[in-house]
């Protein structure tokens, strides 16, 4: 192995790769980007409710349930892979638990259908937390700031889910089917 004299830790002489490729990684990178700028936001706003914050009102345990639901609903989104919800002849496999092949697809349909179900309800949750939480009392902006937060986690966590599932599935301009 050559040691190479760079300043950064990762070598930029892959930005050579193919098209579909740099796009996958980018993607990748910036889902990952997002999901971390939405989950620190909500930490930033714990810590700020439990040190800074001179009111009564706090993050809890109720501002975090909208996180929970949209980190399941990402990991279940991101399981499903997008030719098992295309791929209606499955080329004589076997089809798992289900047994007939129909099933398995429209098996994978619904799972995927259930993941974004959880996405859009801890979106939909974090927002209903700021109404009623935080405008309902009308609570003025430094206090304002935990649930503006959390609709920012949950949306930015919904945007990484997204664009995690659509880099991981964008098929290469090489790749070629051997089926017959």
């Amino acid at each position: 192995m050559e040691y190479q004299n760079n300043l950064f830790k990762f070598n930029l002489s892959n930005l050579h790769l193919p098209k579909s490729a740099r796009l996958r990684s980018f993607g990748i990178y910036l889902s990952g980007a997002l999901f971390s700028i939405g989950f620190w936001s909500l930490i930033d706003a714990s810590i700020y409710s439990k040190t800074v914050n001179a009111s009564d009102v706090h993050v809890t345990f109720i501002d975090w349930i909208p996180l929970i639901c949209s980190g399941l609903g990402m990991l279940i989104v991101n399981s499903i892979e997008k030719h098992n919800l295309m791929n209606n002849n499955l080329d004589g496999q076997q089809a798992g638990m289900f047994g007939d092949q129909g099933n398995y697809v429209w098996a994978a349909r619904v799972i995927l259908f259930l993941g974004f179900s959880l996405l859009a309800g801890g979106l939909a949750g974090s927002f209903m937390v700021l109404i009623l939480k935080y405008l309902m009392n009308h609570y003025t902006f430094p206090t304002l700031s935990m649930g503006v937060a959390n609709v920012v986690c949950n949306g930015c966590v919904m945007l990484s889910c997204i664009v995690l599932w659509l880099s991981q599935n964008i098929e290469d301009e090489y790749s070629y089917s051997l089926a017959l």
